[in-house]
């Protein structure tokens, strides 16, 4: 259960720094992102508010798809939450929160690249080959500074089909 005060709510300009800082206080589990990223991305962003302090965030990024049939995937990305707050419910808010956010987009799959496959299963994720998301890996992984080989990294592929609402009609 979250601490008393504690809000989920999409992220303004001013976070900006804030988000920074939260990503970079988990260099070993998240990608760095750039503060011209985050405030560039700002509207991509929820985060976890607590005495007007950020102690958790969330993203998604767009990938496009080659096929102009096929609606774009999205990847939940920068998930954290300060360490004194963990276990409490928070991160799963914050995934829950993005992934209704994103969902109203109707992408073909939502995704996620993760260190903590544990916590992702139990919102739905299923683990992917890497092979399914190249198309990721191209635009994402080749820059990452961490490792050499994105299909060699540690991180798990894994996918969430989102549920049809009963106002999508069939398809």
């Amino acid at each position: 259960m979250n601490p008393p005060g504690c809000h989920i709510r999409k992220a303004c300009f001013s976070d900006g720094p804030a988000i920074f800082r939260r990503i970079k206080a988990h260099p070993e589990e998240l990608v760095p992102r750039p503060l011209s990223d985050i405030m560039l991305h700002i509207d991509r962003f929820l985060v976890a508010e607590l005495d007007g302090e950020i102690v958790g965030t969330a993203s998604w990024a767009v990938l496009p798809e080659l096929d102009p049939a096929k609606n774009p995937s999205i990847e939940i990305q920068s998930v954290s939450v300060r360490e004194d707050l963990q276990k409490h419910g928070l991160g799963r808010q914050l995934v829950e929160a993005a992934l209704a956010r994103v969902a109203e987009f109707k992408p073909d799959q939502i995704i996620v690249l993760t260190f903590t496959p544990l916590f992702f299963e139990k919102l739905g994720f299923t683990p992917i080959s890497k092979d399914k998301i190249l198309y990721k890996l191209y635009k994402g992984c080749m820059n990452c500074s961490k490792y050499d080989n994105p299909l060699t990294c540690p991180e798990v592929a894994m996918a969430y089909a989102p549920r049809p609402r009963a106002t999508d009609g069939p398809a």
